[in-house]
Protein backbone atom coordinates (compact mmCIF):
# COMPACT_ATOMS: atom_id res chain seq x y z
CA UNK A 1 0.00 0.00 0.00
CA UNK A 2 1.11 3.34 -1.27
CA UNK A 3 -0.45 6.18 0.50
CA UNK A 4 -0.84 9.38 -1.32
CA UNK A 5 -2.63 12.82 -0.83
CA UNK A 6 -3.83 14.60 -4.09
CA UNK A 7 -4.43 18.64 -4.71
CA UNK A 8 -7.36 18.11 -6.73
CA UNK A 9 -7.45 21.97 -7.49
CA UNK A 10 -3.85 22.13 -8.94
CA UNK A 11 -3.65 18.52 -10.21
CA UNK A 12 -0.62 17.41 -7.35
CA UNK A 13 0.03 14.38 -6.12
CA UNK A 14 2.19 13.71 -2.97
CA UNK A 15 2.86 9.84 -2.14
CA UNK A 16 4.95 7.36 0.47
CA UNK A 17 4.95 8.48 3.93
CA UNK A 18 3.61 6.58 7.21
CA UNK A 19 1.16 8.93 7.33
CA UNK A 20 -1.72 10.66 4.99
CA UNK A 21 -0.93 13.70 7.69
CA UNK A 22 2.40 14.12 6.62
CA UNK A 23 1.94 14.44 2.79
CA UNK A 24 -0.73 16.68 3.69
CA UNK A 25 1.77 19.16 5.37
CA UNK A 26 4.31 18.84 2.69
CA UNK A 27 1.84 20.14 0.30
CA UNK A 28 0.49 22.68 2.26
CA UNK A 29 3.66 24.01 3.03
CA UNK A 30 3.95 24.04 -0.88
CA UNK A 31 1.17 26.37 -1.38
CA UNK A 32 -2.15 23.69 -1.47
CA UNK A 33 -5.44 24.82 0.31
CA UNK A 34 -6.48 22.45 2.91
CA UNK A 35 -10.04 21.81 1.30
CA UNK A 36 -8.65 20.86 -1.95
CA UNK A 37 -6.37 18.05 -0.31
CA UNK A 38 -7.26 14.45 -0.19
CA UNK A 39 -6.14 11.56 1.01
CA UNK A 40 -6.57 7.70 -0.46
CA UNK A 41 -3.97 4.68 -0.73
CA UNK A 42 -2.80 3.13 -3.90
CA UNK A 43 -2.19 -0.97 -4.41
CA UNK A 44 -0.26 -1.30 -6.73
CA UNK A 45 -0.35 -5.33 -7.14
CA UNK A 46 -4.18 -4.58 -7.46
CA UNK A 47 -6.48 -3.92 -10.44
CA UNK A 48 -9.31 -2.10 -11.00
CA UNK A 49 -11.88 -1.06 -8.35
CA UNK A 50 -9.01 -2.44 -5.44
CA UNK A 51 -5.98 -0.35 -7.43
CA UNK A 52 -7.32 2.89 -5.19
CA UNK A 53 -8.95 2.75 -1.91
CA UNK A 54 -10.35 6.65 -0.48
CA UNK A 55 -9.81 6.25 3.37
CA UNK A 56 -8.12 8.61 5.43
CA UNK A 57 -7.88 10.71 8.66
CA UNK A 58 -7.60 13.75 6.37
CA UNK A 59 -10.50 13.57 3.96
CA UNK A 60 -13.27 14.01 7.51
CA UNK A 61 -14.89 17.52 7.00
CA UNK A 62 -17.93 17.80 7.67
CA UNK A 63 -17.88 21.46 6.79
CA UNK A 64 -17.32 20.33 3.15
CA UNK A 65 -19.76 17.78 3.37
CA UNK A 66 -17.57 14.61 3.92
CA UNK A 67 -18.39 13.45 7.13
CA UNK A 68 -16.55 10.28 6.78
CA UNK A 69 -13.13 9.16 5.95
CA UNK A 70 -14.10 8.20 2.31
CA UNK A 71 -14.73 10.60 -0.45
CA UNK A 72 -18.24 11.16 -1.21
CA UNK A 73 -18.19 13.55 -3.75
CA UNK A 74 -18.03 11.26 -7.36
CA UNK A 75 -16.32 14.26 -8.94
CA UNK A 76 -13.41 14.25 -6.76
CA UNK A 77 -12.89 11.00 -6.98
CA UNK A 78 -13.01 11.45 -10.64
CA UNK A 79 -10.56 14.16 -10.38
CA UNK A 80 -8.02 11.83 -8.28
CA UNK A 81 -8.37 9.04 -10.86
CA UNK A 82 -7.34 11.61 -13.58
CA UNK A 83 -4.60 12.98 -11.52
CA UNK A 84 -3.16 8.63 -10.80
CA UNK A 85 -3.69 7.91 -14.26
CA UNK A 86 -1.45 11.02 -15.53
CA UNK A 87 1.27 10.53 -13.05
CA UNK A 88 1.40 7.02 -12.41
CA UNK A 89 -0.13 5.20 -14.80
CA UNK A 90 1.03 7.36 -17.22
Amino acid sequence: MIKCVADVKRGLLALDAELHADLERLLLENGSAGEDLWGFNLYPDEEGDDFIEYDSLINIRSWQGNPSRGISNPETRETIEKIVAQFIIG
